[in-house]
């Protein structure tokens, strides 16, 4: 495998594609923590991208070792993004409803709940493993690295967009971020069973 233009392209072409979803969910955050410190800000840009390239690489590892295991947990994928989104999108809308602008701070997402939008955007990336198959070790885990990095500037943006539009919406932030979390989650299912 010849590292070139073509490769590159390639790579920073599937970091684009994958990063759509870890992007909605950023914007999401950013509109739900108005007042997100830089730091924090690449925290949350950091778990999706280490997810990413994470799952990407499982996705690899699984092709060159038991692909025949992976078929049947390929078929779980939709319904996995479908109840983690629609969970955390759920408790962002309710939360957002009950919310007054002026009494409450807006509640930033946990570690645990990161964890889990991490792991939610990025599990169809699996596949993505079988795609970059054919590449050599050395290959695969610079392409995952090249999605990662790709992933991290894709969500830094969201955050940023989401948090200057956060402070105009104040309080109905997290209402429309648990709308976008949820309507990802049924894109991912859809788009995963047609």
């Amino acid at each position: 495998m010849k590292l070139d233009f073509l490769f590159f392209f390639n790579s920073l072409l599937l970091g684009v594609g994958l990063a759509m979803d870890a992007f909605s969910v950023s914007l999401a955050n950013g509109l739900g923590e108005p007042e997100m410190k830089k730091r924090r800000m690449c925290l949350i840009a950091g778990v999706f991208a280490f997810f990413q390239a994470l799952m990407p690489l499982i996705g690899w590892i699984c092709v060159h070792t038991v692909v025949q295991y992976f078929k049947w947990f390929e078929q779980l994928v939709p319904w996995i993004a479908l109840i983690l989104l629609g969970f955390i999108g759920g408790k962002m809308l309710y939360e957002g409803i009950q919310s007054k602008c002026e009494t409450k701070k807006p509640e930033r997402v946990g570690m645990a709940a990161l964890l889990l939008q991490g792991i939610a955007t990025s599990i169809d990336a699996l596949s993505v493993g079988f795609t970059i198959s054919d590449y050599p070790p050395s290959a695969a885990l610079l392409a995952v690295l090249i999605i990662a990095l790709v992933t991290f500037i894709i969500c830094m943006i969201g955050i940023y967009i989401g948090k200057k539009v956060g402070m105009k919406l104040c309080g109905k932030a997290g209402i429309l971020g648990g709308i976008i979390l949820i309507f990802i989650g049924c894109e991912i299912f859809i788009s995963g069973w047609f």
